[in-house]
């Protein structure tokens, strides 16, 4: 008996040893072997510019630990899967409006091994669907666990519906933003009522119309159904708890609700262009939500979003009954004058209230308010409101945020009212006109997390005493303010122990001698750190990135900071950001950054003074993303090492002293999108490539050569960068002609080949579909235009001056129908302006000058709206890091505005206009808003057409050293906006037009050298500010800057003896003066006749005279000798004026 006792212990020992034998898994630190290869077959479907370089294949490598990849910390079983945005991220034209790209089909089959996955997300991917008999289907029974699917931003159609039909553990289904349209859809929608468990959908931006909704309804547990951007209108069958219709097809048309409106608990109607109120009973919504004819009294609704609206503060009333509602949000609507708060006091649960930029002037708050008590969360950003209102604002006890953004309050800040939340958390009144010291109530908002009073006139002590009670502070951004000295005896350590702080422009230039704000010494919490263009001088200061060992973020660009850059030899592992741009630091860049920061990830050196060459150690930098160092003095070569490391995705090493051969740099840029090695002294061809050898990176999206030390011919092997956008090559000493190659870059959207020896026609191929900015001045392009541009319905800028192109404007210039900016100066383009140009309603520049244009001005010139353009400015993005950051860094970029986020792109749109006198560069906002028509040095004829006045908002037009006739139009007085008026060198007569007076905007007019006669205007305005100089060569113009009187005397006797003086000493009489003239004629002739008769000698002499003469007349108009003298003169007697 006690054997089998024995044997029984020994058996159930030897299963468990095997059981655990079995699970080892369960204790392991990694991933299992069978996924992680699973992981590297699903690798080259995703790795689009290498961005899963921690998904390497070494045996034993921890999946869990990869990018993109969450395991259980358990049994390390892979349960989330991000391969979302892969093409997004690594296309930036791929989104929902614009998605270009070329779809492929998934093989579903490949995510069985993750027999634990629970979250899936495959959006931005450009997926067309599924391999055929490789659908989502097949995980149905493997992949139990799945709850979350998103496979938004791709090309799917009802196709892949069936599939999605059998994976009946989903809750949560993301298909927005794909290819859903029409009613062939339906049949599949139906299958998806197989999902009982599935919670949430979403059909966002597809074109689904209402029939969608009928097959809603069989979705059992559906909860939150998201329509945003469809075609939805009238009747909505199906109701969920929560439903999102923004950006439909409503408008005023009918809206109605079934009876399952009631369990409505969040409805948002964002940009519909609803408007009125919400209270008759009729079916428009309008006016009404109307159901079966009876106000909808929805008890249940706590959420209503009705943002990018027309609803006016009559909404209110209307919406009385839903007593549940929480929160209600009324942003960019047509909101006005006064909102008296107790229209608000049926909704006494309300916690959030945002009535955002809309136009309202005043609150009304009354002492006793039921809607008060509950109110946490107050929000009138961009309204125009008194400063009292934060006296009133106490009323408001249970108050946690309060955003007061750009409300136009002016004036110190009150004492009391406002400093009465002591619940208040979030205070917002940054961009207004406050002013003056902070108020020591202060002290009394002792639950304060958030402070932001940027772009206010505040005076803010150093020491930061008015904040040194609020211990609960955490983020402070105070940019555009005064930072000011203070006694000295103020010693008092802050209780605050801040996590963010933005403190740019704080000091001006007079406060030079100021120090770094003294209670950062106490800081130890800090993650992001902004003290951006100041006056801070002395050494940089690096016992921030020491003291503080929590830093992600340093920002200390465009201060005076001196000297070498040194760091410590202690790691500081957390640090991902540093910018100490726009300083005076000099010697070199110290290696030791490399080792002390190690995860960093984005790095800006630019527009100091360092010198030496590139640290090869940058190359070994794991995470390093953003790399700025141009504007500096660097030299020798671009480490092969650096470019090829793969985590770079902008370089940026413009301006400096660089050189070498720049081929292997931009064909070995891994993973490089924005490549910018401009103003350097990269030498030598670019031809010499052998594509057998060099594959072109397809990561490249900008590459920008221009002002280098290069020749030869423009490298054929370009026309490889299937991906490329944005390309620059000007002033590089490129010759010969535009490859034909060029004609493959489909994607390009800017292209700079200007200021080179270019020679050639531009290729007829070359038709780019989403080009926008063509920039080929400089050259010596020559004949027609022919196709190329053809039905370019995307050019904005098309810059061919100084070339020598020739023929006539061709007539299918009207398919340019988003053209903005036409310059063709320079040229030897001849007839008339084409009357196409007036159907460009997007043209706000023209310079056709120094051509050979004839004819007279279209006066359908005078139509064109010149309209403010933002699309003559590159678009630049805003570049962020991927990895997440730290809450209260996300909080503070949130407000700090566009300015402080680092731009995606360093392309620069920069436009050249002869204007003033002058020539002058126009980029940023300027060109926006620039407008201007130049038509001189050519032949033009006839007169100014009047409807040139109706160019409201030119800033300038010039018609000078043409041939027009006529007068001045007295519409021009009309041209509010014109800076520079010039007219010169026509045959304009009669008088300069009185009214022009009224322009004052005029800063330069010449209409010298015509035969205007008359006195000038008065001189008074802008007009007394113009010299002699304006008039000169109208030898019948008085006034009397031309020191010359244009009164006349009343007495009969002087006019009498003016009249008999004529045909001496004024005025020759017409009569005499020309039988006198034909009488002399007469006589030299006859003397020429008979001296040229009587001596043989001299009749010989005269006629060899006369025949050299014809033959030079005749190859004179042969050539282009004239043109070119005539341009010339035209641009000398342009400068001079």
């Amino acid at each position: 008996m006690m054997e089998w006792k024995w044997y029984l212990w020994f058996i159930r020992m030897a299963v468990m040893l095997l059981v655990l034998e079995r699970c080892s898994w369960c204790t392991t630190d990694a991933c299992l072997e069978h996924e992680r290869i699973a992981l590297l077959h699903l690798k080259p479907f995703f790795n689009y510019g290498n961005q899963l370089q921690s998904w390497v294949e070494v045996k034993g490598s921890d999946c869990c630990k990869w990018e993109r990849v969450e395991c259980n910390t358990t049994t390390r079983r892979l349960i989330q899967l991000s391969l979302n945005s892969t093409i997004w991220l690594y296309n930036m034209e791929y989104d929902m409006d614009n998605r270009n790209l070329n779809a492929w089909y998934l093989n579903a089959s490949m995510f069985l091994p993750f027999e634990e996955l629970k979250r899936l997300y495959l959006s931005g991917n450009a997926m067309g669907g599924n391999l055929e008999n490789e659908g989502f289907g097949k995980l149905s029974s493997t992949l139990s666990n799945l709850e979350i699917l998103d496979l938004s931003e791709n090309y799917l159609n009802d196709s892949i519906l069936l599939s999605l039909s059998e994976l009946s553990s989903l809750r949560y289904l993301n298909l927005s933003s794909n290819k859903f349209e029409g009613s062939g859809h339906l049949r599949g929608f139906q299958l998806l009522s197989r999902l009982n468990n599935l919670e949430t959908l979403d059909l966002s931006w597809n074109s689904l119309k209402n029939s969608i909704l009928f097959h809603m309804r069989n979705l059992s547990s559906l909860k939150t159904l998201r329509l945003r951007r469809n075609q939805l209108k009238g009747r909505l069958d199906h109701i969920q708890e929560e439903l999102d219709l923004s950006n439909n097809l409503f408008r005023n048309n009918t809206i109605s609700f079934p009876q399952g409106f009631s369990s409505l608990k969040s409805l948002t109607l964002y940009n519909n262009r609803l408007q009125g109120s919400l209270d008759t009973k009729v079916m428009k919504l309008y006016k009404s939500f109307v159901d079966g004819g009876r106000k909808l009294e929805s008890t249940h609704l706590e959420e209503l979003n009705l943002d990018y609206n027309l609803f006016n503060t009559s909404v209110f009333a209307s919406l009385n009954k839903h007593s549940n509602l929480k929160s209600l949000s009324i942003r960019f609507n047509g909101l006005k004058g006064s909102i008296d708060m107790k229209d608000l006091d049926a909704f006494i649960k309300l916690r959030e209230l945002d009535l955002s930029d809309n136009e309202l002037k005043d609150l009304v708050i009354h002492q006793e308010l039921n809607v008060s008590s509950n109110v946490e969360e107050l929000y009138f950003d961009g309204s125009t409101l008194n400063t009292n209102i934060l006296q009133s604002i106490g009323v408001f006890a249970s108050l946690k945020t309060l955003s007061l953004h750009d409300c136009g309050l002016i004036g110190p800040l009150p004492n009391h009212g406002w400093c009465d939340l002591r619940n208040l958390e979030v205070l917002d009144v940054s961009g207004n006109a406050l002013e003056g010291m902070l108020p020591h109530c202060f002290s009394n908002l002792t639950s304060l997390r958030e402070l932001h009073i940027s772009a206010n006139r505040f005076q803010i002590p150093l020491s930061f005493a008015p904040f040194a009670n609020l211990s609960n502070l955490k983020v402070l951004s105070g940019d555009e303010n005064k930072m000011v000295m203070e006694p000295s005896f103020y010693t008092s350590v802050p209780k605050f122990q801040l996590t963010s702080i933005s403190l740019s422009k704080c000091i001006t230039s007079q406060q030079l001698n100021l120090e770094l704000p003294t209670f950062l010494y106490y800081q130890y919490d800090l993650r992001y750190v902004d003290l951006s263009h100041n006056n801070f001088s002395g050494t940089v200061p690096t016992w921030l990135l020491e003291n503080y060992t929590k830093l992600e973020v340093l920002i200390l660009m465009g201060n005076s900071f001196t000297g070498p850059l040194s760091f410590s030899s202690a790691l500081i592992s957390n640090v991902s950001s540093i910018d100490i741009s726009e300083n005076k630091l000099q010697g070199q860049i110290p290696t030791s950054i490399c080792s002390t920061f190690p995860h960093l990830w984005r790095l800006f050196l630019s527009k100091n003074a360092f010198e030496g060459n590139i640290p090869l150690c940058l190359s070994v930098m794991k995470d390093l993303s953003f790399l700025d160092l141009s504007n500096n003095q660097l030299y020798g070569k671009v480490p092969e090492e650096l470019i090829a490391k793969g985590s770079l995705t902008i370089l940026r090493l413009s301006n400096n002293k660089l050189s070498g051969n720049v081929v292997p740099v931009a064909l070995n840029s891994n993973g490089v999108q924005n490549l910018y090695l401009d103003g350097n002294n990269f030498s030598g061809e670019m031809t010499n490539v052998d594509l057998s050898t060099f594959e072109f990176p397809n990561s490249i999206r900008e590459i920008d050569l221009s002002n280098n030390k290069l020749h030869g011919k423009l490298p054929r092997w370009i026309g490889n960068a299937s991906f490329l956008e944005r390309l620059a090559l000007s002033n590089s000493g490129f010759e010969g002609s535009i490859p034909m190659e060029f004609c493959k870059l489909n994607r390009l959207e800017f292209l700079d080949l200007s200021q080179n020896h270019l020679s050639g026609s531009i290729p007829s191929c070359f038709n780019p579909p989403n080009i926008e900015h063509v920039h080929l001045h400089g050259n010596r392009l020559r004949g027609p235009l022919s196709l190329a541009f053809y039905n370019s319905s995307s050019l904005v800028t098309l810059d061919l001056r100084g070339n020598n192109l020739t023929g006539n404007i061709p007539k299918w210039i009207d398919t340019f129908s988003s053209l903005s900016v036409l310059l063709l100066k320079d040229n030897h383009f001849h007839g008339k302006v084409p009357i196409q140009l007036c159907k460009l309603h997007s043209l706000s520049i023209i310079d056709l000058s120094q051509n050979m244009f004839s004819g007279p001005i279209p006066s359908c010139l005078g139509n064109l709206s010149l309209p403010m353009q933002t699309k003559k400015i590159l678009d630049i993005g805003i570049y962020r890091q991927s990895t997440e950051e730290d809450e209260s860094t996300r909080i503070m970029i949130a407000n700090l505005g566009p300015d402080s986020y680092y731009p995606y792109s360093y392309f620069e749109e920069v436009i050249e206009f002869t204007t003033k006198s002058g020539f002058y560069s126009y980029k940023g906002d300027i060109l926006s808003y620039m407008t201007g028509i130049d038509l001189s040095c050519n032949n033009l004829t006839g007169h100014i057409p009047p409807e040139l006045g109706n160019l409201s908002e030119i800033h300038s037009l010039n018609l000078s050293h043409n041939k027009l006739t006529g007068v001045i139009p007295s519409s021009f007085s009309k041209l509010h906006q014109i800076e520079s008026l010039d007219l010169s060198y026509n045959n304009l007569s009669g008088e300069i037009p009185n009214q022009l007076v009224e322009l004052n905007s005029l800063e330069v007019f010449s209409v010298a050298f015509n035969n205007l006669s008359g006195s000038i205007p008065e001189p008074k305005a802008q007009f007394g500010t113009f010299i002699e100089n304006s008039y000169e060569g109208n030898p019948f113009l008085c006034g009397v800057i031309l020191h010359k009187s244009c009164s006349k005397t009343d007495s009969p006797s002087t006019i009498s003896t003016v009249s008999e003086d004529k045909g001496e000493d004024g005025l020759i009489d017409t009569y005499d003066f020309c039988v006198n003239f034909l009488v002399s004629y007469v006589v030299v002739l006859l003397t020429i006749f008979v001296v040229l008769y009587i001596n043989p000698y001299w009749r010989r002499a005269w006629f060899s005279l006369v025949g050299k003469c014809i033959t030079t007349c005749h190859y004179s108009n042969v050539g282009n000798s004239y043109l070119s003298h005539f341009q010339a003169m035209c641009l000398a007697t342009q400068i001079a004026i």
